[in-house]
């Protein structure tokens, strides 16, 4: 039996693996569970070291949407989030239904991803944000760490959004499930 093949972006096929087989080899001890990765579309692909810009905005983030955030929903930071049999994404935040484990989250159950980047922001708007889409995450919310502005994605279209829209530092972002939130990023 052949195994599942991913085509490189140099052209040379790669070994591809499932969310069950990373899961199986993290049991095995082959790959440590503290490993910061992703799971594209079945490849490995390595999560740079957070810097501490990337986490002061994360954690206003996470203070923010936790404070505001309703009985009904629940939030995720760095949750491992299974979007396919050969994809898994770990956003730095996610808001979700209360009552549903990591496990059944969907796409379509996202109500809002968000996404940190400093030297990941090509990767998150581009790919990443193709996949929210491809598997309909409600929201996306990329934050370019650098400028703090944000590149807010909403109503996911195939592998594209219906909209995308940038907030400058000093702009609130908000969020209609969470009414108390609202946070500007050049104010922390």
């Amino acid at each position: 039996m052949r195994a599942n093949v991913t085509r490189a972006a140099e052209g040379f096929d790669r070994r591809a693996f499932t969310v069950d087989e990373i899961l199986r080899m993290q049991d095995a001890g082959i790959i440590s569970e503290d490993e910061n990765f992703e799971l594209i579309e079945g490849e490995i692909v390595p999560m740079q070291a957070k810097t501490h810009v990337h986490e002061l905005i994360k954690s206003a983030l996470n203070l923010g949407v936790a404070r505001a955030l309703p009985d009904k929903l629940w939030l995720g930071v760095e949750s491992s989030i299974y979007l396919s049999p050969n994809t898994f994404v770990e956003p730095d935040l996610v808001v979700y239904p209360r009552g549903l484990t990591l496990e059944t989250v969907k796409g379509a159950d996202i109500l809002l991803a968000i996404e940190v980047a400093l030297t990941s922001l090509a990767y998150d708007r581009g790919l990443k944000a193709r996949l929210y889409a491809r598997h309909g995450v409600n929201e996306l919310w990329v934050v370019d760490a650098a400028r703090r502005t944000t590149f807010i994605h909403s109503g996911p279209a195939g592998e594209s959004w219906r909209s995308i829209v940038e907030r400058a530092p000093d702009e609130a972002l908000t969020f209609a499930a969470l009414p108390g939130f609202s946070v500007r990023l050049a104010a922390i």
